[in-house]
């Protein structure tokens, strides 16, 4: 009887088992290291390209606050100096610029007829507009004695009404035979826009109205 029950739960655990296959560690093991490196490498190249988008980003902002911080900046007022003429216009325009918080230095290399200036300067009134407008510098304190406004330095520009002004864009002076522009006439009550655009950094802008009655020499702040 007994044998014949060990017999019977015998034949059914083999029945249990009977066309069943498993896995070794070995191939379990493979397995988990294909899934591993798979996912390494993905993590890889999803973080490298994150790192590359936040680098360009960075980049973009740091080119974005370069241009548009001021690197220069007016040191005191502008000055207006009418013409000696019998015309009441205005003949002269003087202001002081210097290098702001300590920025990258500034290419000032006036026209000088050559048109080689980097730094162009335009002037705006209610009837004309003149891009790329003649005009000189001087140094105003310390200074290296070079084109560059550094920090620390100071230059006075003199812009001359009473004077033509010379069309100083590449190739049209020479082109025109010394084409000028007309004095354009900035008399009483008149306003005027100049516009300082360096190579790096902002445009200056400065705009003053002239009074009712001219004086040899105005403060117009």
């Amino acid at each position: 009887m007994k044998n014949n029950l060990f017999a019977k739960f015998a034949k059914s655990v083999a029945g249990m088992h009977r066309e069943q296959r498993g896995m070794t560690g070995l191939e379990t093991a493979i397995i988990l290291i294909a899934f591993v490196t798979v996912a390494a490498v993905f993590g890889y190249a999803v973080l490298s390209a994150g790192l590359f988008s936040a680098e360009r980003g960075k980049e973009t902002i740091y080119a974005g606050l370069q241009q548009a911080k001021a690197n220069m900046e007016v040191s005191g007022s502008v000055i207006v100096m009418r013409g000696t003429d019998t015309t009441d216009n205005a003949a002269v325009i003087l202001f002081t610029v210097r290098n702001a918080i300590a920025g990258a230095p500034i290419d000032m290399t006036p026209p000088g007829g050559a048109g080689n200036n980097r730094c162009v300067i335009s002037l705006t009134t209610a009837d004309v507009y003149h891009n790329n407008i003649a005009w000189s510098k001087v140094d105003v304190g310390n200074s290296d004695n070079d084109n560059l406004l550094e920090a620390g330095e100071q230059m006075e520009i003199t812009v001359e009404l009473s004077k033509e002004l010379a069309a100083y864009t590449a190739g049209l002076e020479e082109a025109s035979d010394g084409a000028d522009l007309a004095d354009p006439g900035i008399g009483t009550n008149d306003w005027f826009n100049i516009q300082v655009k360096p190579t790096q950094g902002s445009t200056m802008t400065l705009q003053r109205t002239l009074p009712a009655g001219l004086d040899p020499i105005m403060d117009m702040h």
